[in-house]
């Protein structure tokens, strides 16, 4: 498994890094849209109280960005552009990952109380979807 430290994502992918203030009272992140974030916020979910065992995600998107963070606990995310993938361990509140369209992405291994903020480029579509494995390749032309 890839720490969320490091760089060796698919193509495509990249971590994003929000700037941290911390004292003595506790830490606090921000990011703003097109300068953090790397378009406009459109839409902003969070998902959270996940079961054991669990998946979220295990989809993709045909023209949606998305930046996931961990905002509690930690979550691994497995990462799949048809090419190469990988698996993050996220528990890093200020260290999220770029998700652009047409990667396919899975959310597992929830610690208990973990949440994960996901900030979107688009307003939710269900049409944007892709949630069948085989239809996401042949997308791919793979």
């Amino acid at each position: 498994m890839i720490s969320a430290k490091e760089t060796q994502l698919p193509e495509g992918c990249f971590m994003v890094q929000l700037p941290k203030i911390s004292d003595r009272r506790g830490c606090l992140a921000f990011g703003e849209g097109e300068r953090h974030i790397p378009f406009p916020i459109r839409r902003v979910f969070w998902t959270y109280d996940i079961q054991d065992d669990c998946m979220r995600g295990d989809h993709a998107h045909r023209t949606c960005e998305m930046v996931l963070f961990p905002i509690g606990g930690s979550f691994d995310i497995e990462i799949d552009n048809g090419r190469s993938t990988c698996l993050l361990h996220m528990d890093d509140p200020s260290r999220g990952v770029y998700i652009p369209p047409r990667v396919w992405c899975r959310l597992g291994a929830f610690t208990p109380h973990a949440a994960c903020i996901s900030l979107a480029s688009e307003e939710y579509r269900a049409e944007d979807y892709i949630h069948d494995y085989e239809e996401f390749k042949a997308l791919l032309g793979l």
